[in-house]
């Protein structure tokens, strides 16, 4: 256990064991305190102050800030600016898990790990996202109300998860959206229901990732936290 512990950052193989000391450490959902025992980091569960700990990674998860104008594929017949053009110096093969629309920015996760990125793209497993939609309009707060109750679209009903307004000025407001269902343009199609078309649209985060700081075009790693968060979501 100290071994895993140290291998995967979170302390030295000495503060590891007051780590399991202080009943700090779980495996497979018990406390441990007993110093030496043995684990498997790629089918226990292996959590510290109840924080999951991935496993090794031998796979490559990534954070992208995907630029408006940028197509969610690797190459296009049409000659437009794809995610090859920012995975330059990367050495792992990486694809993209989902897809934006083309003038839709923000959050994209890509990897090579074929089996996380069917469970993140599928349904069933109901990951949440979050949307910043900047609209024509003053939003109204009953509005906002409306939406949180869900509307009816022309392929069925929607209920986001949640939906707040952010700002408003004379000709725009800002809104803040997180819903877990994937259908094509589907915020885009919701604010253009309710009379508030979308000018601009970024996605903000996905289940525990969040875009932050991360500037337009650039990648990141997913953190440790990050990675782990991910994996309780799909694997409940």
């Amino acid at each position: 256990m100290q071994k895993v512990l140290a291998a995967a950052g979170i302390a030295s193989r000495r503060a590891s064991e007051i780590l399991i000391d202080e009943g700090r450490v779980e495996v497979n959902g018990r406390t441990v305190t007993e110093q030496g025992l043995r684990v498997d980091p790629d089918t226990d569960v292996i959590r510290v102050d109840g924080e999951r700990i991935p496993p090794p990674r031998r796979h490559a998860y990534v954070v992208f800030n995907k630029p408006r104008g940028v197509v969610s594929t690797m190459d296009d017949p049409e000659g437009r600016p794809t995610l090859t053009e920012y995975l330059v110096g990367r050495k792992e093969r990486l694809f993209h898990v989902g897809r934006l629309d083309t003038d839709t920015e923000g959050l994209l996760i890509l990897t090579n790990d074929g089996d996380f990125a069917h469970k993140l793209a599928h349904p069933s497993f109901e990951v949440p996202k979050t949307y910043l939609a900047e609209v024509a309009g003053v939003v109204q707060h009953k509005t906002i109300r409306d939406l949180r109750r869900g509307i009816r679209l022309d392929d069925g009903p929607v209920t986001p998860d949640s939906v707040r307004l952010v700002s408003t000025t004379a000709v725009r407001s800002m809104v803040d959206i997180t819903l877990h269902e994937g259908r094509n343009r589907i915020v885009r199609r919701m604010m253009e229901a309710v009379g508030h078309p979308v000018r601009r649209l970024s996605r903000t985060a996905i289940g525990p990732v969040k875009l932050g700081a991360l500037r337009s075009g650039e990648l990141r790693d997913l953190t440790r936290s990050e990675l782990g968060a991910l994996l309780d979501l799909l694997n409940d």
